[in-house]
């Protein structure tokens, strides 16, 4: 395969990736968590990498959609650890704080700021495992995918 096939097979990974999360979002109705937001945006980054891969010489294009999939995919084993009580999520995926000190009013407005999709729960799974798991295997398939570039020679195009 030549090395600009691998590049936009790379891209076009990231791209189904993030079509899918829109989809199961706009389509099916699953509003996403924070962490879920999260792991879109490196993926964003990587089809971003695809025209610098393609037109500038060198290995730095290869290497930001390689980072920009792989770190995809390290939010996706964070959120796993999350939806499993592995660790706690961030602040941003729950409701949580000193409540005690909050008057109804300062309460009731924390409440309606509090986010309505849980990090810590799986709202869809494929052979037990979670959206967030699969992105991370298919993130970190892409990363390797994008690092396979570089041992393609620029020649063969």
């Amino acid at each position: 395969m030549t090395r600009n096939r691998l590049i936009l097979l790379a891209a076009s990974g990231s791209a189904a990736l993030l079509l899918a999360a829109l989809a199961f979002q706009y389509i099916g109705g699953m509003a996403p968590c924070p962490l879920c937001i999260w792991q879109r945006w490196p993926h964003l980054a990587a089809i971003l990498a695809a025209p610098l891969a393609l037109l500038a010489p060198g290995a730095i294009g290869p290497l930001a959609g390689s980072a920009a999939a792989a770190t995809s995919g390290g939010i996706g084993i964070y959120h796993t650890g999350v939806e499993r009580s592995w660790w706690e999520g961030p602040q941003a995926c729950a409701a949580g704080g000193d409540i005690g000190r909050l008057s109804t009013q300062e309460l009731m407005e924390q409440i309606m700021a509090a986010p309505v999709v849980r990090c810590d729960e799986v709202p869809w799974e494929m052979l037990g495992l979670s959206m967030a798991s699969w992105n991370a295997a298919a993130s970190f398939a892409l990363a390797g995918l994008w690092l396979w570039t570089l041992a393609v020679p620029r020649g063969r195009q």
